[in-house]
């Protein structure tokens, strides 16, 4: 996975940049600037480091450049992100054992009447 993802991700336009493309097969720059009120520039800057971060791959058409989503660095970032998953899962589950065992302890213990009101 590249290791400018997350800051690519990092930013809200271009995280809205990827959301277009996938609801989208394709969108060429200057429709993907119609959908914000930022200048040109500012888009083709978000798009630079989506490229770099391989998040998108373009293709020149005419006059005209195509941004498409790359499928397969999404797939590796959620696959990753599975696996981070599984993992606090089953750092919860442990957790989640010890605190039953203390808890079963506690209840276990009998009672001292003097410490009784």
């Amino acid at each position: 996975m590249p290791n400018d993802i997350f800051s690519a991700l990092a930013d809200p336009t271009r995280r809205r940049i990827l959301e277009m493309l996938a609801d989208h097969e394709e969108f060429s720059a200057s429709q993907i600037h119609g959908q914000f009120q930022v200048s040109p520039q500012a888009i083709s800057q978000h798009l630079k480091i989506l490229l770099e971060a391989n998040l998108i791959q373009v293709e020149k058409k005419a006059q005209q450049r195509i941004y498409r989503i790359n499928t397969d660095t999404v797939a590796e970032f959620e696959e990753w992100s599975k696996s981070m998953r599984q993992r606090w899962s089953k750092r919860l589950d442990k957790f989640e054992a010890v605190v039953k065992a203390e808890m079963a302890k506690a209840a276990q213990k009998p009672t001292d009447p003097e410490e009784s009101p």
